[in-house]
């Protein structure tokens, strides 16, 4: 008698949808949150349609004249992936009203980092979940724009030390002001929107499933750790992406019909710096000047947790 296949081998079996020999580098978390992402559509039995911002994703998978990708594949502008998202997807329910296209298994996902979301794309984005075109929407977040050297965005975190959010003798903080908070932005689009991190996997798969089977808008926040602009070792990638949910620095909810969940509520809440040493973006943290800023970035953490937990017991 043939074995049964867990969901999960049958993910690893898939047909690739970004093949190997790309340009990401070593440990970038793009790479694993895009093959999660699309293998669960394709699991699924989705046939997916992609647009992809402006970014490393897209510099280090499409470099003319070669793609690693297996699927429709659209590279535009970074501000421009939703629009261009939903005019394939208006196209598609163009085709289908006058008959033209019989395939109810297509979907479509738009990809985009921080400077592509959160900051030059924002508008593209939130216009498209007004008008209610059906897609999913990923955010591969990691903190700052990576692809053009580790500038600060609205998603870098406060405290944390970039090229244009520099630290030094008379500035011992980096940056100024706290991230964005992009999930409750587009929750308050009334649509579903959730954030997710690849170190808990089926709770990404299952946000991914949710978010593909809306009849209109779907937005996923997902962390990214970056090797490069963060400075850790390759090899912790998956460590400091599940380290930011067990210090609720990323904590794992979800949005939807307009009420507020929290998916994973860890047994043993660590402290922040469990997080944030080791990645030399916050190295300055970890000295006499750095104290307060240090205390500031757990009270701030603290805050936002005990608030997502009181509005999910008051229901809202």
């Amino acid at each position: 008698m043939a074995k049964k296949l867990s969901f999960l081998n049958k993910l690893a079996l898939n047909k690739e949808s970004l093949e190997g020999g790309h340009r990401l580098c070593p440990g970038c978390g793009h790479s694993i949150i895009i093959r999660m992402v699309l293998n669960t559509a394709l699991q699924e039995g989705y046939q997916p349609v992609m647009s992809n911002a402006t970014g490393c994703l897209e510099v280090c998978t499409g470099l003319y004249p070669y793609s690693s990708w297996n699927i429709p594949w659209i590279h535009n502008a970074f501000e421009n992936a939703a629009a261009t998202i939903s005019g394939a997807e208006a196209m598609y329910r163009s085709l289908s009203r006058r008959g033209k296209l019989d395939n109810d298994k297509i979907v479509f996902i738009a990809f985009g980092s921080d400077g592509g979301t959160y900051d030059i794309g924002l508008q593209a984005l939130s216009g498209a979940a007004e008008r209610g075109h059906r897609f999913l929407y990923v955010c591969d977040d990691n903190e700052a724009y990576q692809n053009t050297g580790n500038q600060r965005s609205s998603a870098t975190p406060y405290g944390t030390r970039t090229t244009t959010s520099a630290v030094g003798a008379i500035d011992p903080i980096g940056k100024k002001q706290k991230r964005k908070e992009i999930v409750e932005i587009m929750g308050a689009h009334g649509i579903y929107a959730a954030q997710a991190s690849p170190s808990h996997w089926m709770d990404l798969i299952k946000k991914v499933k949710k978010g593909l089977k809306q009849n209109g808008p779907a937005y996923l926040n997902v962390i990214q750790p970056c090797t490069t602009g963060w400075g850790y070792d390759p090899k912790d990638t998956i460590n400091y992406a599940k380290l930011a949910v067990e210090t609720c620095i990323w904590p794992l909810y979800e949005i939807e019909n307009r009420r507020s969940k929290v998916n994973v509520k860890p047994k043993n809440k660590l402290p922040v710096e469990a997080y944030l040493k080791g990645q030399k973006r916050y190295a300055h943290l970890f000295t006499p000047q750095g104290k307060e800023t240090l205390e500031r970035i757990q009270k701030l953490t603290d805050e936002r947790w005990e608030f997502l937990l009181e509005r999910e017991k008051a229901g809202f």
